[in-house]
């Protein structure tokens, strides 16, 4: 139970809860989704198939050549994704992870 705001209680509450949260973000981070991971947890939180991201992206082969990594996102597809399910525009642009190294974010 939280103590009431205003009291020295309350303080040490918040500043213990930002320790925590400190520590538990370099200890364990989280990273984003992937664009390809974030279209799959999309397809299937809506129901989508494969045969829909087609119909979106332009043909059935280029959904299947995204979803194999096999051919890049452009920004066209990434917008149409974004405006037509939502899927936020940053997990679509953001570049792939270095191997090896950690941001300073």
């Amino acid at each position: 139970m939280e103590p009431k705001r205003g009291t020295p209680e309350a303080d040490r509450f918040d500043l213990l809860a930002l320790i925590i949260e400190d520590y538990e973000r370099k200890r364990w981070p989280i990273e984003p989704p992937s664009a390809i991971d974030a279209i799959r947890y999309r397809m299937e939180m809506g129901g989508y198939t494969q045969a829909d991201l087609g119909r979106l992206l332009g043909s059935r082969q280029r959904a299947s050549d995204i979803l194999a990594r096999k051919r890049p996102l452009t920004m066209g597809m990434a917008w149409r994704l974004h405006r037509e399910w939502g899927i936020p525009a940053e997990a679509l642009i953001a570049p792939p992870p270095t191997r090896g190294r950690r941001s300073a974010a």
